[in-house]
């Protein structure tokens, strides 16, 4: 190796260990923060706010483990260059500290896993309750506009059976079916007629809210499906690599005593 290669190497070395480290410890510190800033203002017996935290913790997750892992590798260049400083004590050694976040991280990660997923099945029930309680003020709200609008046809029929001209004048314009005529004098046979028209109305429009509800209830259901897989086995992922390289890092060190 030349004097120019060796002054390189030793000048490079020292400069790529620091700037690691450095950015190590930025990004891990800049992602505890903002895991600590989702969690403001707290309300954890809330299952949707706890699917919103959990949810948005697991898609930052990634970033502190490559911040540890920038930081681990700095120790390592500096190590390969000879440069190394040996800390007084694990406490003041920040690779001891970067496997501790790293197997706390881990353990949190891994309760988000089942935390995840329980909170997925509360939001899901509701969801499913309020999709139920519309569809029935949907219904309730039909019944009574078609109640109201069967007695207003009672009342509007009864003025046109006094008035011939009004009467062939609606059956004309398609207001009213030419069978009606037959209903004259006859209020209870008129009364089933309306009845079985409001019936045949109402059980359309029940039809279409029924399949409206089944839809909502689909979508629901599949949300809840994508939800539960993505962020669970993503945070299962991250758990187990965090646990592998923060309790490996800390047998490691304990053994070596911090070497």
């Amino acid at each position: 190796m030349t004097a120019e290669n060796s002054f390189t190497s030793s000048a490079v070395s020292p400069l790529a260990a620091i700037a690691l480290k450095l950015v190590g410890v930025v990004t891990i510190a800049s992602a505890l923060l903002d895991f600590l800033v989702l969690l403001i203002p707290p309300d954890f017996l809330n299952a949707q706010w706890q699917l919103n935290a959990t949810t948005q913790i697991v898609d930052r997750g990634i970033v502190p483990l490559v911040g540890i892992a920038l930081l681990l590798a700095g120790f390592w260049v500096e190590r390969s260059a000879g440069k190394s400083a040996q800390p007084g004590t694990l406490l003041t050694d920040l690779r001891f500290w970067a496997c501790a976040i790293s197997s706390l991280l881990g353990l949190i990660f891994l309760v988000v896993t089942f935390l995840h997923v329980n909170n997925v099945r509360i939001t899901t029930q509701e969801a499913l309750a309020q999709v139920e309680r519309e569809a029935n003020q949907a219904t309730s709200q039909l019944e009574q506009r078609l109640e109201g609008e069967l007695n207003q046809q009672q009342s509007q029929l009864q003025i046109l059976f006094e008035d011939d001209a009004l009467l062939q004048q609606a059956i004309e314009a398609g207001q009213l079916p030419a069978e009606i005529e037959q209903f004259r004098g006859n209020p209870s046979g008129l009364d089933e007629f309306l009845t079985q028209r409001a019936g045949e109305a109402q059980q359309q429009i029940a039809t279409e809210i029924g399949t409206r509800r089944e839809e909502a209830r689909s979508q629901v259901r599949r949300e809840a499906i994508k939800s539960a897989t993505r962020v669970s086995i993503s945070s299962f992922i991250m758990a187990i690599a965090y646990i592998v390289i923060g309790w490996t890092g800390l047998r490691r060190l304990l053994s070596m005593g911090g070497a």
